[in-house]
């Protein structure tokens, strides 16, 4: 194992991924009432919740409590979500940062939150479909990589801007180490398999600070 970091967050991470600790949990806030007044927002085609948070200045937690979005859902071309008043409706799209892409073209085949084995999925598993390169889905530095990380195969951590960070677990084969700067869409490994399953399938997570987000929330 090599790490290229002292942030306090990156230890809670690896803690997190490894099951050796629990991150402490705020807590729970009553759920949010739906908004008195505010305005509807079309989501075009390739759009992410993420982005459209990020386009009206709001938080992606409040976006998903007002519209009544769950960690299970995607969203969808000419879907209508509500933007809450205090939000600036006229913003423009902006992209001084960059959006996530996907990592690897395939199909998902288990989902963030099902539970496999007893244990809740923190990410996406996706099978190759024509191609088995799996790519950065965005830009940052590589603060982690092991040969054989939980029984999860090759496995990479790359730190993004805005505290996030991405997983990239289960490659064949890995062409970076930590400490390397990458691009987004770049070339990173090979999808492969690991453990007691023969499948070849990347485990993919996205994470803000410590905690697993819901990748569909960030990927087109």
């Amino acid at each position: 194992m090599r790490i290229k970091t002292g942030s306090f967050i990156f230890v809670l991470l690896i803690a997190a991924l490894s099951g050796c600790a629990t991150v402490p949990k705020t807590a729970q806030q009553p759920p949010q009432a739906r908004p008195p007044s505010g305005f509807y927002h079309k989501v075009e085609r390739g759009q992410t919740l993420w982005r459209i948070a990020r386009t009206y200045g709001i938080e992606l937690d409040e976006l998903l409590s007002i519209n009544n979005i769950s960690d299970s859902n995607r969203l969808e071309t000419g879907q209508s979500i509500l933007i809450p008043a205090k939000a600036n409706a006229g913003a423009s799209v902006t992209y001084n940062d960059e959006d996530f892409v996907w990592p690897l073209r395939g199909k998902v085949v288990t989902n963030f939150g099902s539970t496999v084995n007893s244990i809740s999925n923190k990410g996406l598993n996706i099978e190759p479909s024509k191609t088995d390169s799996v790519i950065a889905s965005r830009s940052g530095k590589v603060v982690f990589y092991n040969d054989d990380f939980l029984d999860m195969g090759k496995t990479l951590i790359i730190e993004h801007p805005g505290g996030f960070w991405t997983v990239y677990a289960r490659n064949s084969e890995v062409f970076v180490r930590a400490g390397d700067i990458v691009q987004r869409a770049s070339l990173i490994a090979k999808v492969g398999s690991a453990g007691r399953a023969n499948v070849s399938y990347l485990h993919f997570q996205i994470r803000k600070g410590s905690v697993a987000k819901n990748p569909y929330h960030y990927l087109p």
